[in-house]
């Protein structure tokens, strides 16, 4: 996602084809290196809605329907 563009694919596939695979684990690298955090969307048993992060492909459950980037917060302790 990017600030004010609303919700953006950045690519879509099934794990479970090697070649899709392939192609979503680049996409999810290239996030990463741009300085993206990564979230997997989750419901605790309550109903809420939440979210874990995520830091690499292999810690996306395979069940998950997306993964969702976000900035990381500018700024900081100095």
């Amino acid at each position: 996602m990017r600030p004010g563009h609303g919700e953006q694919l950045i690519a879509e596939g099934d794990v479970a084809l090697a070649e899709d695979e392939e192609r979503l684990v680049a996409a999810f690298r290239a996030q990463l290196e741009q300085g993206m955090w990564a979230a997997v969307p989750t419901v605790a048993p309550s109903g809420r809605r939440e979210a874990e992060l995520v830091r690499s492909f292999d810690e996306i459950p395979r069940d998950a329907e997306r993964v969702i980037f976000f900035p990381r917060a500018a700024g900081g302790a100095r």
